[in-house]
């Protein structure tokens, strides 16, 4: 069973960047592809980005293409999702989690998540 730990969420202003980490243990985590997911309130949890295990491919929702990067370090077992230009449709409990199908399906574990909030 994997445990997935989220930080790095905040309070930012409209424009501002954030990087959040992911961390997990219980796999072989160089053998999953990972993604981030998010879920804003009153809505359902939607695809954020997801990279595969070598970092060969990566794949975006297209409200955060060319404004999100996401990035993996095996030797950490940590995923990381560098936001910037964030607005506040960004809002929303940021989750990682083992992508289950290729490239927006993920594995039914869940962490904490981390909690993003944008003012205007």
């Amino acid at each position: 069973q994997v445990q997935l730990v989220e930080s790095g969420g905040g309070l930012v202003q409209a424009g501002a960047s954030l990087r959040l980490s992911c961390v997990t243990s219980g796999r072989t985590f160089s053998s999953d592809a990972m993604g981030w997911f998010r879920q804003a309130p009153g809505k359902e949890r939607e695809f954020v980005a997801a990279i595969s295990q070598s970092s060969i491919n990566t794949y975006y929702a297209d409200s955060v293409k060319g404004r999100f990067t996401i990035a993996r370090d095996n030797a950490k077992n940590t995923v990381h999702l560098q936001m910037n230009s964030l607005t506040p449709e960004d809002t929303a409990v940021y989750y990682c989690a083992v992508v289950h199908r290729w490239p927006d399906v993920p594995n039914d574990s869940w962490g904490g998540g981390t909690q993003v909030t944008v003012s205007s």
